[in-house]
């Protein structure tokens, strides 16, 4: 007898414990890159819509060997750049159409959200919108050289000795925009890029003689110009943001031919189990005062219309001094690359490099 109340009682508090414990509704699965899901606004999102965020973290490679793997199944929502959707949707079909209805667009930057349903359609659909960006532009010693302002000041001879950058297919693209050219307009062409990147390569051999050194390691490049050794170099906007916090004459500057800029997004893959509530999370990080807690932890500027206005005054400030409207407007998003076009790149600066 003694026994039976007891069991009884025991499956009393049970099924009291199970009646009174919170039971999430839904369980969002998230492949995305770390830092991009702060617990913050995870538990925020939570708090606003009874959904549990399942973060696995993970890279462009690692992402497209997952989904690849289950052909786009066991996650509602990831994270690609911008630059590896479409070529891969088209291999192996791991993602699925965004519904544009479903997004509000008008809390994003009508410039970003266009490139990136530009370079991420497939089939006539968009399978994708921008979440996050960085930029390559030019970190200047402004008392040494106040007048630096694009890419061709890579290229000024006032500058002999005191000039930094990578030779890899940025600078490339880069340089190629600073003379007035498209190269992205001539990916479908290899002839024609191959004739303007064999263009490019001959004026960073000619001028050869003005580098310090192409750098490959970003702290290197920022002891340089801690020391004044570096006058101009190609680097990213938060190494330049990192070097005027300690010497306000040395800052980021987005050039007059426009930044290079990479996006990573938000894409839904193909068998989503989920898709609504990938939708709650990516309307959700894109209001600006949540875009805006994102940005002051990870120092990252986001798609989110508005939200720099609502970051910490030393992030707002980063952003406001480098970045126009008119100048984040005419960012050069990268594109997905053909693949023969590498090669071409990779022999070019190959030469630049091989150049006494």
């Amino acid at each position: 007898m003694l026994r039976k109340m007891i069991a009884l009682l025991v499956a009393m508090v049970a099924g009291f414990c199970f009646l009174s414990t919170p039971v999430s509704a839904e369980t969002l699965e998230l492949l995305t890159w770390k830092g991009y899901a702060p617990t913050v606004l995870v538990d925020k999102f939570k708090a606003e819509t009874n959904i549990d965020v399942k973060v696995t973290f993970t890279n462009n490679e690692e992402m497209i060997a997952k989904l690849r793997a289950t052909r786009g199944a066991g996650f509602d929502l990831a994270q690609p750049s911008q630059d590896r959707i479409s070529s891969v949707q088209e291999k192996y079909q791991i993602y699925q159409p965004i519904d544009i209805s479903k997004i509000n667009a008008d809390q994003i930057i009508t410039s970003m959200l266009d490139a990136v349903k530009k370079n991420t359609n497939v089939a006539g659909k968009p399978h994708a919108v921008p979440f996050c960006w960085g930029t390559d532009g030019l970190v200047v010693n402004k008392k040494l050289a106040p007048n630096a302002s694009d890419y061709t000041d890579l290229l000024n001879a006032a500058y002999e000795g005191r000039v930094s950058y990578r030779l890899k297919r940025p600078t490339l693209i880069a340089m190629a925009f600073a003379m007035g050219e498209d190269p992205f307009a001539k990916y479908s062409d290899p002839v024609a890029y191959k004739a303007l990147m064999d263009k490019i390569g001959q004026a960073l051999i000619d001028n050869k003689k003005l580098v310090q050194n192409y750098w490959s390691n970003g702290d290197a490049l920022i002891q340089s110009m801690r020391a004044n050794e570096i006058y101009v170099a190609m680097a990213w906007d938060n190494g330049g943001w990192k070097l005027h916090e300690e010497n306000p004459d040395i800052d980021f500057v987005a050039p007059k031919s426009g930044a290079m800029g990479w996006i990573d997004t938000f894409a839904i893959p193909a068998k989503a189990k989920n898709p609504e509530a990938a939708y709650k999370w990516i309307n959700f990080m894109l209001r600006p005062e949540n875009a805006a807690i994102f940005t002051n932890l990870e120092k990252c500027g986001t798609a989110s219309k508005g939200a720099i206005k609502l970051t910490d005054a030393s992030v707002r400030a980063n952003f406001e001094r480098s970045f126009s409207d008119a100048d984040i407007d005419n960012i050069k998003w990268y594109p997905p690359v053909p693949a023969n076009l590498e090669s071409i790149e990779g022999m070019v600066l190959d030469k630049v490099k091989a150049s006494k």
